[in-house]
């Protein structure tokens, strides 16, 4: 049996629904289950995704609240990986003159979560989780 397909004998001591979830992509990247979150975020804002409003949707759609400077710090790993591109909006002055950075997913972002969503679909294909 080649090494790709050894099993390895894994224990799961969490309790169901505490769990970390990664993907191996064909480019040879993985995605974590919060930069999963946050594309999916990103790509049901569209052009109106920024930190509060991506903050807003993870907690409406997945029950998720976190820090804004996670959110940020997701962002910006997403970015360094080419999954997202960001642009600074107009500064208003609700914000004291600021602007706001918004973000779009990007082709490769777009390809990442068609093949975590393959992956995940794969996995689950056949098991029933009660």
């Amino acid at each position: 049996m080649d090494q790709n397909h050894r099993r390895k004998n894994l224990s799961l001591t969490a309790p169901f629904g505490l769990y970390y979830f990664a993907g191996y992509m064909k480019t040879g990247r993985l995605l974590g289950g919060f930069e999963y979150l946050l594309l999916l975020a990103v790509l049901r804002l569209d052009e109106r995704a920024y930190g509060v409003t991506i903050r807003c949707e993870l907690l409406e759609r997945a029950d998720t609240d976190c820090a804004i400077g996670a959110i940020y710090t997701g962002l910006s790993r997403l970015e360094q990986k080419g999954f997202v591109e960001s642009w600074l909006g107009e500064p208003t002055a609700e914000r004291g003159g600021r602007a706001k950075r918004f973000y779009r997913l990007t082709a490769g972002g777009v390809n990442v979560l068609n093949e975590t969503q393959r992956a995940v679909h794969c996995l689950l294909d056949g098991l029933s989780l009660a």
